[in-house]
């Protein structure tokens, strides 16, 4: 049926039961829009449940013990976290290094520009600020950038790398992956959760990027591997903490005003970061404060600001990882080895002079510390500063990005498409394809403790309210709406919240039925009402699927709802997102729920990818691994005989220029772009 005929069909019948005494749509709104949880409950539930999921720096009895513990939980993180799917295969890639024009830095010092691939096809642009009189062995230093629009040209980065370099010191500038030369809105942060859709690491390419800036380093004939420094502000910071706790090569970090614990981040709104700092899994093996402590006894300064205005500030963001990190540097008798650094002035979120000249001051200590005369107090180099025109590095044509990649990798998925055909195959099929399902979206068997809070009648449609506590965690508000004697349930919800469902209720009404409307995890009454999307990447990062709760506490409602006369429900949701939660839901409980009836789902999940939308838009619909193993198909293959009945609807929204939709923002390092 074409969809203007249906909606002309859809909106006659309403008009039809209206007149018939079934209940004006305005007023099951009404019914529907009635509040029934408290306004921040959702984001006290979501706290609450990712804080105790966020793991603890064990005590440990002596260093061995800390190192085998160190040890794997490097050896996890990498496995599991950065080189999943197609990212082993670019992890054991080799490093191509192409050295371009060397240019004249200033008094003491030169700028080689050269790029590299960090996985075949995605070059990095950089500048290696060389000292021009090197003998034997020098130090070496990453220079990692933020969230700063002008990436390696930023000021205040060229003036650290020129400092180091007046010092004798091999300074590495590179790019990052969305900011100054690579600022390509393929590369926004967000989209690298579309390689996770695809069962490989959005991860991976950030990782390599930094790993493979250490190789370049470390290939220089002077440079000195036991003196390797990583530094950087911001998502530089958390590019700093997380290269060196996992790469044992790095003997001194300076993460600056980078990250904190991820229980940290529970509650301190600010410091919520974007997909790189949450990473599905990361906290299934460790927090920001395992990562700290696994700098020990090797050379950590951290710095953080008295009144920073974007994230991470000192007050909060410091001690817990310094409680964490202090005993295990104790352990190695390492005390000195660990230092912090509270900036005052300016006290924004800054990596100026004062922040560099500590980190200065750390490199004479650390890297010479024979030499009394090595001055920490910074070189006035504001006349040497370039233009990005002139530090502008040559890329190839083609340069891969997060959706580039994305699109290729889509291609060939699901790995295993074909659904068979005989009985007995299709019967084993689907039970081995339910396991994996489960698998995959983290679902949970949840048991629902129902309170009634009230119930109402208008228009002869009588209204009970209800609170669903699905398992310890989630509240799930419900409206039970029903007139006369119903034959049959529905469970209903819908990505604008059940308020807005109340024509698609007035129609089913209609046919008899009993309609519970909710609101499951991020929709309607249980969204949470600020930067949401990123409590859902916190979810993922600690192990769970925003999309597995979501279709867990669907098939809950359901079970509960079969519960009231025993017989299975249909599911109707409305919109695209919870289509796709319905459908999982579907799949999965094959005795509560009979149907469903899915208004604007996807055609395909690979719609995501090709419409180059983010994590930041739809974060349940960028479900690690789902792509890769199965695609709507085989998602409604799994819920036979049982029928899934796709219905015109809400479609997905087309990402704007930034990666955003209306209404969605990414963290405050999203405004450090706009401000500089």
């Amino acid at each position: 049926m074409k969809p203007v005929l249906h909606f002309l069909l859809a909106r006659s019948l309403v008009e039809l039961m209206t007149t018939a005494g079934f209940g004006a749509p305005s007023e099951i709104e009404a019914l529907l829009r009635r509040p029934i949880i408290a306004t921040n409950l959702p984001m006290e539930e979501a706290q609450a449940y990712l804080e105790e999921r966020v793991p603890l720096v064990p005590a440990v009895k002596n260093v061995n013990e800390w190192e085998r513990l160190a040890e794997r939980t490097r050896r996890e993180v990498l496995e599991n976290v950065v080189f999943r799917g197609e990212a082993r295969k670019w992890r054991d890639a080799r490093t191509k290094v192409v050295w371009l024009e060397t240019i004249d830095g200033g008094p003491g010092y030169r700028i080689r520009k050269l790029r590299y691939e960090a996985l075949p096809g995605m070059w990095i642009p950089a500048l290696l600020y060389e000292p021009e009189k090197l003998s034997g062995k020098a130090p070496v230093v990453l220079n990692v950038n933020g969230h700063d629009a002008q990436g390696k040209a930023a000021v205040y980065k060229q003036i650290r790398c020129i400092n180091l370099a007046k010092r004798g010191i091999l300074a590495l500038n590179v790019e990052w992956l969305y900011m100054g030369q690579l600022r390509n809105d393929n590369n926004a942060h967000y989209r690298m959760n579309q390689l996770d859709l695809c069962g490989t690491s959005g991860l991976a390419p950030f990782y390599l990027a930094m790993s493979r800036g250490l190789d370049v380093l470390l290939d220089h004939k002077h440079a000195d591997d036991k003196r390797v420094g990583v530094a950087g502000l911001s998502g530089g910071g958390w590019q700093t903490i997380f290269l060196s706790s996992l790469d044992t090569r790095v003997t001194l970090a300076n993460p600056v005003a980078g990250y904190s614990s991820f229980r940290t981040r529970a509650r301190f709104l600010s410091d919520l970061g974007d997909s790189e700092q949450t990473p599905n899994d990361l906290a299934l093996y460790a927090d920001y404060a395992h990562l700290t402590a696994m700098m020990a006894p090797r050379h950590l300064l951290l710095t953080y600001n008295d009144k920073d205005n974007c994230c991470f500030a000192a007050d909060h963001a410091l001690p817990p990882l310094l409680r964490a990190a202090d005993p295990i540097f104790t352990l190695h008798g390492r005390e000195r080895n660990l230092r912090y650094h509270v900036n005052h002035v300016p006290g924004t979120h800054n990596f100026e002079q004062d922040n560099r000249q500590e980190l200065y001051r750390a490199i004479g200590d650390f890297f010479y510390p024979d030499n009394q005369a090595f001055e920490w107090r910074e070189i006035d180099s504001a006349d040497e500063v370039k233009t990005n025109t002139v530090l502008n590095v040559e890329l190839p044509a083609g340069n891969e990005t997060f959706h580039s990649l994305a699109m290729t990798l889509c291609q060939d998925l699901p790995r295993k498409p074909v659904i068979p055909q005989g009985e007995r195959q299709f019967a084993k099929w689907q039970e081995a394809g339910r396991d994996k399902l489960r698998e995959i979206v983290r679902a949970k068997d949840y048991e629902v403790v129902a309170e009634r809070i009230g119930s109402e009648t208008r228009d002869g449609i009588t209204a009970t309210y209800w609170r669903l506590k699905a398992g310890r965690a989630w509240t799930v508000p419900a409206v039970e709406l029903t007139r006369g004697r119903p034959t049959t349930t529905v469970v209903l919800a819908a990505d604008a919240g059940r308020a807005s469902a109340a024509s698609e209720v007035a129609r089913l009404l209609g046919d008899g039925r009993r309609v519970i409307a909710v609101d499951p995890f991020y929709f309607g009454e249980s969204k949470i009402r600020q930067r949401d999307f990123l409590f859902a990447l916190l979810a993922a990062a600690v192990g769970d699927r925003p999309l597995g709760i979501q279709a867990s506490q669907l098939a809950a409602v359901a079970r509960w709802a079969r519960s009231m006369d025993g017989s299975p429900v249909t599911v109707v949701a409305v919109g695209p997102r919870l289509s796709t939660a319905a459908l999982v839901a579907s799949a999965l409980e094959d005795k509560a729920i009979a149907s469903a009836e899915l208004h604007g789902a996807l055609g395909s999940l690979k719609e995501v990818i090709e419409r180059n939308l983010g994590a930041n838009q739809y974060p349940e619909m960028f479900c690690f691994g789902l792509l890769e193993a199965f695609d709507v198909p085989q998602l409604k293959a799994l819920s036979a005989p049982r029928g899934i009945h796709l219905k015109p609807g809400p479609a997905l929204k087309t990402a704007g220029v930034d990666g955003t939709s209306a209404g969605q923002t990414g963290m405050c390092c999203g405004a450090e772009l706009d401000r500089r």
